[in-house]
């Protein structure tokens, strides 16, 4: 009987094992988890569970009982020590798997500060796991001091959390402004004008020069020489693709598990999906840090490792709740050399990307509108004249006739 390994209990991991059973695979399926808890969703933990507004049960991607109802070996606390593509195993401590086909879903990791500059203090927290969150909860009280380091997504969502509950937070971005590397200025400019409504010192262009204190983290001083107090420090400063696994079994990686159009690595009975992943699409290669893209790639490659022989076309979205603001992204912007402006009602607006006459993206506040149709603009390869799209009496629906 065929043996399927996967190694990885994140979305990708947990979408691939449904996945093959839900095509009809029969045979022997394991899924190695590091983590000691079931596979669960990472989003809510910056936003819903910080805020004690979600049990940790109702993070869990499927039921506890789903892996055992499906015959899923499902292996929770283990490390892999080691891959032998020669050989077809897997080593976790004293024991040895051998596999017919093995997928890599191993993810990512958030990059942390150096020990140099204070980044082994106790108190410094990163936003990635269970662990992570439920340590950081207790630092979470009214009138605290709390320091962001990373004016990204992960930073800007839990200061709208310490915000909200009631903390003081200032927030350090060493790039001129906010969400430099993933958005257009007129979406930098909408959010920092958010967070400094809601009480948020943003600070720009202001490398950390290190973090302060003897054990526990007391403050941050800046590169010009300002000292901010903290109680304790978040840090969001982009992740690292875990692809050591991959590397040390002779794999190809390249600042990720490099695989081809259907998933495969460069070791034909091995397989790759998720963050962890970098694929070719438009002629480029690319990493996709999404949930939405952990999901689709896991179930294509899970089709592939049955010989579907189908190529994987991602459409990318993404999103982020920060106060009472849904932000939507449909597309990649990369590449883009104008920012059309459509304003809505309220606090209603939706920023589209275009290289050319040719739509790339958009960043939707609160306009779910305006994301579904550019999402099904840009899937459909179509693109509305910039004039349309910022003319506010254009109605959006009819442009997907059009």
């Amino acid at each position: 009987m065929d043996h399927i390994i996967v190694i990885g209990g994140g979305q990708a991991g947990s979408s691939l094992v449904a996945r093959l059973r839900a095509l009809g695979f029969s045979g022997r399926i394991s899924l190695i988890c590091d983590e000691a808890v079931p596979p669960y969703q990472r989003p809510p933990l910056s936003k819903a569970y910080l805020l004690g507004e979600m049990e940790q049960a109702r993070l869990y991607l499927r039921p506890e009982t789903f892996y055992a109802d499906h015959d899923i070996d499902l292996r929770l606390g283990q490390t892999v020590a080691a891959i032998d593509p020669a050989t077809r195993t897997v080593t976790l401590g004293d024991e040895t798997l051998t596999y017919d086909q093995l997928a890599l879903t191993t993810g990512s990791t958030p990059r942390r500060l150096p020990a140099a500059i204070g980044g082994d203090l106790a108190g410094v927290y990163g936003v990635r796991t269970l662990t992570d969150v439920d340590g950081m909860v207790p630092a979470f009280a009214p009138g605290a001091r709390a320091v962001i380091v990373g004016g990204g997504y992960i930073g800007l969502e839990a200061a709208a959390v310490a915000r909200k509950l009631g903390l003081d937070v200032t927030l350090i971005e060493a790039a001129p402004r906010i969400l430099q590397r993933v958005a257009a200025p007129e979406t930098s400019d909408y959010f920092r004008a958010l967070h400094r409504a809601q009480g948020v010192d943003i600070r720009e262009a202001s490398a950390l020069d290190r973090l302060l204190g003897e054990d526990h983290v007391t403050g941050a001083r800046l590169g010009d020489g300002t000292v901010i107090p903290a109680d304790f420090a978040i840090v969001g400063v982009g992740i690292v693709p875990n692809d050591g696994l991959a590397r040390a079994a002779g794999l190809d990686v390249d600042n990720g598990i490099v695989v081809d159009s259907h998933g495969r690595t460069s070791d034909p009975a091995i397989w790759s999906a998720g963050d962890c992943t970098v694929f070719p699409h438009r002629g480029a290669q690319i990493r996709l840090e999404s949930v939405q893209n952990a999901i689709d790639q896991a179930e294509a490659v899970a089709a592939n490792m049955l010989g579907a022989d189908t190529p994987y076309a991602p459409h990318p979205w993404f999103w982020s709740d920060q106060y009472d603001v849904k932000l939507q992204i449909a597309g990649l912007n990369s590449g883009y050399d104008r920012v059309v402006v459509r304003p809505g009602d309220g606090a209603t607006v939706s920023h589209w990307y275009y290289a050319g006459d040719t739509l790339l993206a958009v960043d939707a506040m609160n306009d779910p509108r305006g994301f579904m149709v550019a999402k099904r603009l840009i899937e459909a390869g179509k693109s509305p004249a910039p004039s349309v799209v910022e003319d506010p009496a254009t109605d959006l629906k009819a442009l997907l006739r059009a």
